[in-house]
């Protein structure tokens, strides 16, 4: 996996000491609320973590940790999965883009920096001529970044019972 830098941030593979601040995020209501029914424990942040590395090594794709340059301090997770989701239309074998940051990172504009820097990489290694990525309709900002990023509104579905907005985009000529 490779580290990638911007201005501002850098991504880079999980390391176990990354499962507090992980944990913390994934326990602040401003950020799973648009993602998950309920607060993640400790035990599913560190699943979620493993998964990480398992998509680098089965799938050559992943998901990053996110710091920012100058402090070092987490920032959040981007990247890529492939989590066999019972959705229609079907994504298996897509990869499914996705990106959350901690809520003292919101509004700084890392999510659009971050989400673009892992497509350039995408458009560079993946051998899938497009990517997905699954949103809540009333997450707006999350769909102003996909939209900045390039992605376009594809289909309008349900996923665990819930409505969602599935959002496509071919790469980028490169």
């Amino acid at each position: 996996m490779r580290v990638i830098e911007t201005d501002r941030l850098r991504l880079r593979p999980h390391v176990a000491d990354d499962l507090a601040a992980s944990f913390a995020m994934w326990s602040d209501p401003l950020v799973f609320a648009h993602i998950l029914a309920a607060a993640s424990t400790e035990a599913q942040s560190w699943s979620r973590i493993l998964g990480y590395a398992g998509h680098w090594a089965l799938e050559k794709f992943g998901y990053w940790a996110v710091e920012e340059r100058s402090t070092g301090d987490f920032v959040g997770e981007i990247g890529f999965a492939d989590f066999k989701r019972d959705i229609t239309p079907s994504i298996r074998g897509l990869p499914e883009m996705g990106w959350v940051l901690a809520s003292a990172h919101h509004g700084k504009g890392y999510a659009t920096e971050g989400v673009r820097a892992a497509l350039a990489w995408a458009d560079q290694h993946l051998p899938s001529g497009r990517t997905v990525c699954l949103i809540d309709p009333d997450n707006a900002a999350s769909i102003h970044v996909a939209e900045k990023a390039g992605y376009r509104l594809a289909h309008v579905t349900n996923y665990n019972n819930a409505p969602t907005h599935m959002f496509e985009r071919a790469r980028f000529a490169t």
